[in-house]
């Protein structure tokens, strides 16, 4: 079981620096003041870097962890300590990119979430959104065995990896409810979530693909680790 969990750490590693590879290339190069937003900003670090893949230090973002949240004002974001299950605290059109990793995953009213998205965003601005896939080899073979599927396996404050003998943090103490997941998308749900909502979707890609080598989720993500979503309010 020890061997197991290094090599899933392991995994699950490169799979999320994939991820992150996918997201910067997303990125458009802008002006020195297009305005972003990251949604779940955490301590800014990752913030900082999609900034400078945009060419932009105007950098704002919305964190619910007010020690999480000051160390990203630190490094440069004007960060507002507020909850994304409520209105976001920002006036329409107001900024150029929107981007969020591995937050979506966490809110109960995912409507609210990219409908307030589009709302702040700017006619013509963009949204990139990471999150889990639910349709991952992982996930589903966990279905067929009867458990709980790796990425719904954080579901109760009791018991980290509820369901699920393997979960990577399996009776792990929490250390924020906030950490709990909701809703996991599939490939074609992620899709038609933004589309309901108005967006033109304009790529679709993952990365992560276990057991397998990372770099397959580039190129089959309707089964990849995780799923990353760039959609342009027309």
């Amino acid at each position: 079981m020890i061997g197991f969990r290094s090599w899933a750490d392991n995994a699950f590693r490169r799979a999320m620096e994939a991820n992150v590879e996918n997201i910067v290339a997303l990125f458009e190069r802008g002006s020195a003041d297009s305005a972003l937003l990251d949604l779940g900003c955490d301590d800014g670090a990752m913030t900082a870097r999609f900034g400078a893949a945009v060419g932009t230090e105007n950098l704002h973002g919305i964190e619910i962890v007010e020690e999480r949240a000051q160390l990203a004002s630190a490094r440069g974001v004007e960060v507002r300590i507020h909850d994304l299950r409520d209105p976001l605290p920002y006036d329409d059109d107001s900024f150029d990119v929107v981007c969020s990793n591995q937050v979506i995953e966490h809110l109960p009213d995912t409507d609210r979430f990219v409908a307030e998205t589009f709302r702040v965003l700017r006619p013509g601005g963009y949204t990139i959104c990471s999150t889990e896939n639910l349709a991952s080899w992982h996930n589903v073979a966990a279905l067929v065995l009867g458990w709980q599927p790796f990425s719904l396996s954080n579901v109760s404050a009791k018991l980290s990896g509820v369901g699920n003998p393997l979960a990577v943090h399996r009776a792990e103490p929490y250390c924020f409810s906030s950490w709990e997941h909701m809703r996991v998308f599939a490939y074609r749900g992620l899709k038609e979530l933004y589309l309901a909502h108005g967006f033109r979707v304009e790529a679709l890609v993952g990365a992560g693909y276990f057991p397998l080598p990372a770099g397959l989720g580039r190129k089959e993500p309707r089964h990849a680790a995780l799923l990353t979503v760039k959609a342009r309010r027309p």
